[in-house]
């Protein structure tokens, strides 16, 4: 059912990308606005990851950079039954995470230097976790796609609005207008209900992944109180991106709330908190690991001269 309903949002998301288009230029118009979309999903599949990865100024890691973040991930990976993905880390003092790739062969995960300094080892295990979820469900090329479709439709009506739109549609110049205005917000709604579906299924296959649901929940506890406090200058610059992102980058402003692209963390943290057994947020030890001490310690130097999170 969430496949099914994935691919008629990204059905809705190609058909008013070709709404626009046929506002804009009438028939001619749709069919240019359909190859265009075309076009974008193309270019999507095979360079989107590495154009997002640039866009937040991502840079890779190994074992030598960043060995404890190294070492989680391929660990994750291992009980995930997923290929090991490329590791980064970008330096931005909001706490946050994501993943991307085309498929789980071609898949990276991201995490922030803020998120890294903020959390304990068994909060960062959990959020590798939901970002190898995104992998494993297959989420990272639709939630990509979807970015990239979103920003292209909010191009595309910038674009018939500068120019007046298509004058000769039965709704006339003032109906062309206002559904140009429109589809950008309408484009945040289909994201919105795609990531939504996504981040609830990645919660759960991730805590399972990790083992410890509670972890979780405690991390997003504290990525969105860092995430409210701190700006993303780069994702609010890119709204279109935000959806990627484990919590919303976007900084609490009002209309960010009303379009947010992430279900609420109150929720997630419920869910989370059924899946442990009712136990609520706080009531257990976070701070260790699965076997109830954390085996990493948090500062140090490596060899190379960074600290242990790369």
């Amino acid at each position: 059912m969430s496949s099914l309903r994935t691919a008629l949002l990204m059905a809705s998301m190609t058909a008013l990308f070709m709404a626009v288009g046929a506002l804009i230029g009438g028939e001619a118009g749709m069919m240019i606005a359909l190859l265009f979309a075309l076009c974008t999903n193309l270019f999507a599949y095979w360079n989107a990851d590495k154009v997002v990865l640039k866009m937040y100024g991502a840079r890779q890691v190994d074992a030598r950079s960043a060995p404890q973040l190294v070492s989680i991930v391929e660990q994750l990976s291992v009980r995930a039954g997923l290929p090991y993905p490329k590791v980064y880390i970008i330096d931005n003092p909001q706490p946050n995470a994501f993943a991307t790739g085309r498929n789980p062969q071609n898949a990276a995960v991201a995490a922030t230097s803020g998120l890294l300094k903020l959390l304990n080892r068994a909060e960062i295990e959990a959020v590798m976790a939901h970002e190898l979820a995104h992998v494993k469900n297959r989420d990272t090329l639709t939630m990509t796609i979807t970015a990239t479709l979103a920003g292209a439709i909010s191009m595309l009506a910038q674009f018939g609005l500068f120019f007046g739109g298509n004058r000769n549609n039965a709704l006339g110049l003032v109906g062309t207008i206002l559904l140009i205005i429109l589809a950008p917000l309408a484009a945040m709604l289909v994201q919105m209900a795609i990531s939504r579906t996504r981040e609830y299924a990645a919660d759960k296959t991730g805590a399972e992944i990790c083992g410890n649901p509670m972890a979780l929940a405690s991390a997003l506890g504290k990525l969105q109180q860092g995430a409210s406090t701190i700006d993303n200058r780069e994702a609010e610059a890119n709204p279109a991106t935000a959806h990627l992102f484990i919590v919303n980058p976007l900084h609490g402003l009002k209309l960010d709330s009303l379009f947010s692209t992430h279900p609420r963390v109150e929720e997630r943290i419920r869910r989370l908190s059924e899946m442990a057994g009712g136990t609520p947020p706080g009531a257990m030890n976070l701070g260790a690991g699965r076997t109830g001490r954390s085996s990493v310690p948090h500062s140090g130097r490596t060899r190379s001269g960074r600290g242990p999170w790369g």
